[in-house]
């Protein structure tokens, strides 16, 4: 059985190695605790590994947080996508039960993973009803998007954001990027995730997510606000 970590220990060891260092900025927006959630871009660029988005913001944040990450990696287009996706399995699963994250199935959403999506929404809501202090961080895209621009996420996002809020926790934005050979985080104030009354359930998803990934694109580069310039 895997012994459980600290995710902020390590990532402040990994960050700590950063040449350049990280650069944060809006600190005075840095939750010290929660009941929040930390919602960032899914930046990318050839040679630049997602995990530095967690890494960077657990270093950050002075807390314990509880991330949802990715249960697989796809390799879309690869000839090895198969085995691929095959060992991202094991091992993304072994990482989340050593740091106690939450595992996701991949985005876009596929019809075989709708039991598991479900329950890692459920698990995930647990623990932000059960420990009222914690900080969840996610990136709601879900997935590298091209040029590293800002995008809609996927059917959902919006539903999973507003059923987090109903438990209780407010939305504090992060936009990671890259700015002169540095790698940037800059933390947006903390807001309340609500949306228009007597709107329909698919309304409701679509307005929660612009809401969400307008706040992180306001942080970017406009080079990287795509839609939300």
């Amino acid at each position: 059985m895997a012994r459980r970590r600290s995710f902020r220990d390590d990532a402040l060891a990994c960050v700590g190695r950063l040449k350049p260092s990280l650069r944060v900025l809006g600190e005075e927006n840095i939750p010290q605790a929660g009941p929040c959630v930390v919602a960032v871009n899914h930046y990318y660029r050839e040679g630049f590994n997602a995990w530095w988005l967690a890494l960077a913001i657990v270093a950050t944040v002075p807390a314990e947080m509880h991330f949802v990450m990715t249960g697989e990696l796809t390799y879309p287009g690869r000839w090895y996508a198969p085995l691929g996706m095959f060992l991202s399995r094991i091992v993304l699963r072994r990482i989340a039960r050593i740091y106690g994250f939450t595992p996701m199935p991949p985005m876009p959403p596929r019809s075989k993973d709708v039991e598991a999506r479900a329950e890692a929404v459920r698990k995930t809501l647990d623990v932000a009803r059960r420990r009222k202090d914690v900080v969840i961080g996610l990136a709601p895209e879900g997935g590298d998007q091209p040029g590293g621009r800002v995008t809609m996420p996927a059917s959902g996002a919006g539903r999973f954001a507003l059923l987090l809020a109903a438990a209780g926790h407010k939305f504090v934005p992060v936009g990671a990027y890259e700015e002169n050979g540095e790698f940037c985080l800059r933390f947006g104030a903390a807001y309340e995730m609500t949306v228009p009354r007597g709107i329909s359930s698919d309304e409701k998803d679509s307005a929660a997510a612009k809401l969400m990934m307008g706040k992180i694109a306001s942080l970017l580069p406009s080079h990287l606000r795509g839609e939300f310039v």
